[in-house]
């Protein structure tokens, strides 16, 4: 049986650049890369070395906590570079693309005829296991566990995310193949998330149950309808996949080729014709933006404004990236800046500014945080924004302590750095919450496990 959520606490951004509903392909590039740091916590083991030539989909490293978490080339092509940092960590490696691929073939398979062990056997040759998260500490799961159920969130709340039916209304079989895997993967049910305003493209899959939501963001965190449909206890798991990447699932079985391409949305307010474009995955981030930026004093970011990563122009799109969003830096002075009313163009989550006059008003933010850190005071404004059942202050100076019997007892189990985003923007203490709550998360992994 189904069951609405309906989520009051949290707060829409409504900020200007949002992507236009066409799709257009950019010019295949000469080099990719793949970063180890898209997969938090894996350490790389190489299995290719510089020179080698591979085929899209071949295996290039694995992750040396299980050496069945394979992660594979987006193109066929040449190892051009292994690019190291300090201690001889792995940073990207950089493949020279052949002008066409050539692709690894695994065997086209019906995953409703397999069993639990053969279909998980396919996703880790192929390299898709690492589509597949886990909760608790949003890390890659592990293949040795099943999960109580599967998470899917098709409903997209974050500011200026890709709208998730438009890029999968043709992909549909492709998704039906791919839940029926994930199905599989677990002695529980396959839970599917859609907006609940209008009919859904997704509200005739088979094999899922289907929860309608309602609310402002976060409500389209996944974290936040496993609170609301299934809350994770101790000792338990849960999986989680993006809409884009059941999709690649469901082409694997059906096409036998691990499919790299995704749907990118380029948006905000310093992009030029903001629209979607199939991307590569591990393209550079001046394939996708040249020629379509305003100007020169920009940040770019793989991701949405709330949870997305800083990239210069010469870097390229993440593994996870369904969005690739541009706006003003920061870094310019606002002369009488300190005085409340100065900027009714600057929206706040507070009513110590003029946006709350204009809730309909759409915004450009900048990168400044207009303030310096400050100490932790007890207002309320985080528990306005955390539809979770948690104290999240409280939670935070326990993760800034490092006291795991606490962190245990305030929910740290049921959180993922995403659900703290948005006291991020609007916390008047200028803390970093999601790098606290990775920080806690990690703490977690190596002292609990």
């Amino acid at each position: 049986m189904s069951k609405d959520i309906r989520i009051k606490k949290g707060l829409d951004l409504k900020l200007k650049g949002e992507a236009e509903k066409k799709v257009s392909d950019i010019t295949r590039s000469k080099v990719y890369a793949v970063k180890p740091s898209d997969f938090h916590g894996v350490t790389p083991k190489m299995v290719v070395k510089e020179g080698e030539n591979v085929k899209a989909g071949e295996v290039i490293f694995y992750s040396k906590a299980d050496e069945r978490v394979k992660f594979v080339s987006p193109v066929s092509g040449k190892i051009q570079e292994i690019k190291r940092g300090e201690k001889r960590v792995i940073l990207e490696i950089l493949i020279i693309a052949d002008s066409q691929d050539v692709f690894v073939e695994h065997s086209k398979k019906n995953p409703t005829d397999l069993s639990t062990e053969e279909v998980k056997a396919h996703l880790l040759a192929s390299g898709c296991w690492p589509f597949i998260n886990q909760r608790p500490y949003d890390v890659i799961a592990s293949a040795a566990d099943t999960p109580k159920a599967i998470f899917i969130s098709t409903y997209a709340t974050a500011p200026l995310a890709a709208d998730v039916e438009f890029v999968l209304e043709h992909k549909l079989e492709a998704f039906q193949a791919g839940v029926n895997a994930l199905a599989k993967l677990t002695t529980g049910k396959v839970h599917l998330s859609a907006k609940g305003k209008g009919k859904s493209i997704f509200s005739d899959i088979k094999g899922v149950s289907v929860h309608q939501v309602y609310g402002p963001h976060p409500s389209g965190n996944v974290g936040v309808q496993i609170s609301k449909i299934d809350p994770i206890n101790a000792g338990e798991r849960v999986w989680t996949v993006a809409p884009q990447d059941v999709a690649k699932i469901g082409e694997l079985f059906l096409t036998g080729k691990f499919n790299a391409t995704r749907t990118v949305a380029l948006a905000g307010s310093e992009v030029k014709d903001a629209q979607y474009y199939n991307v590569i995955q591990g393209a550079p981030i001046a394939s996708l933006v040249d020629h379509k930026i305003k100007g020169d004093n920009v940040r770019i970011i793989t991701g949405d404004v709330l949870t997305g990563k800083k990239v210069s122009a010469d870097g390229y799109v993440g593994f996870y990236s369904n969005t690739v969003t541009v706006i003003p830096e920061g870094n310019v002075y606002r002369m009488f800046g300190w005085m409340p009313f100065a900027a009714p163009s600057i929206h706040t989550a507070s009513r110590t500014g003029l946006s709350w006059l204009m809730p309909g008003k759409k915004y450009a933010p900048t990168t400044n945080l207009n303030g310096e850190e400050r100490a932790l005071v007890v207002t309320g404004e985080m528990e306005d924004v955390m539809p979770l059942d948690i104290f999240p202050m409280q939670l935070l100076k326990a993760c800034m302590a490092g006291d795991i019997d606490k962190m245990e007892e305030l929910g740290i189990y049921e959180v993922a750095p995403e659900d703290f985003a948005l006291i991020d923007y609007t916390n008047t203490s200028k803390l970093e919450a999601q790098e606290i709550i990775r920080g806690a998360l990690d703490l977690m992994i190596k002292e609990v496990g």
